[in-house]
């Protein structure tokens, strides 16, 4: 089983289409996933259709639900997710005033199940408790860079807690980069996928995800863009970015 956390505290950028529509394409790829919506803003979870909650990641976090008991099925098979709403933003202020522990609560949760082949966690837009949580429980984070002007600015941001969590709790996790909301009508794009493929390397995954109205409508409808729109520019890309993921 692979955890991988989807991750970038900047707004915007393609981190909550990324985690619905790679989720949604390993499973079509016969991969057991399960997506973790650790977002109080839960828009993972309204992407894909739910609304109506009566248990949330909040109560996996602050008050010891399995999350096996949480886990909903999705109309894409086999994928799976673990809902939140916006009442998981008080677990951000409880985790603070925790004395210990307070960066590995979840780990052991999602470490403990059985029957996935991989986990993607939706994050927060700050790197907060909870973010910190999920990067501490992940092998992998993903890190979704939209191109455009000022794309690598706040990278520092996040490699450098990256770098606290390996060196404090010894967990050196892996580093991947996707370019997001590609316009390749404007130059400016354009040069900032060489801008970033030339500093970040072979840690840059090949696909860039395109400026897509399908892909920027598919949540209203509470559809992956798998479903919503399968043959559109924004599902080839995440379609090929799943079969990069599987390679890896």
């Amino acid at each position: 089983m692979q955890i991988i956390a989807i991750a970038n505290q900047k707004g915007g950028c393609g981190k909550t289409t990324t985690t619905v529509n790679l989720a949604a394409y390993l499973a079509l790829n016969g991969k057991k996933t399960l997506l973790v919506d650790l977002d109080p803003q839960g828009s993972s979870t309204r992407h894909l259709g739910l609304n109506e909650l009566d248990k949330t990641m909040y109560d996996v976090m602050m008050r010891g639900l399995d999350i096996r008991a949480l886990i909903k099925n999705t109309m894409v098979s086999d994928l799976d997710i673990a809902p939140t709403n916006n009442f998981l933003g008080k677990a951000e202020l409880e985790l603070a005033s925790k004395l210990t522990a307070r960066e590995s609560v979840l780990r052991p949760k999602l470490r403990s199940l059985e029957g996935y082949d991989y986990v993607l966690i939706d994050t927060p837009p700050t790197l907060g408790f909870l973010t910190l949580n999920a990067l501490v429980a992940s092998d992998m984070v993903l890190i979704p860079i939209q191109t455009q002007f000022f794309a690598l600015m706040g990278l520092s941001m996040i490699l450098d807690l990256l770098e606290l969590i390996k060196n404090d709790l010894g967990y050196d996790i892996q580093k991947k980069y996707l370019l997001t909301l590609f316009d390749p009508r404007t130059k400016m794009a354009k040069e900032i996928v060489t801008q970033v493929r030339e500093s970040l390397g072979e840690d840059v995954f090949k696909t860039v995800i395109p400026n897509n109205i399908r892909l920027a409508e598919a949540p209203s409808y509470g559809l992956p863009i798998s479903i919503h729109a399968p043959e559109s520019p924004g599902a080839l890309a995440y379609s090929n970015l799943a079969k990069e993921v599987i390679a890896l």
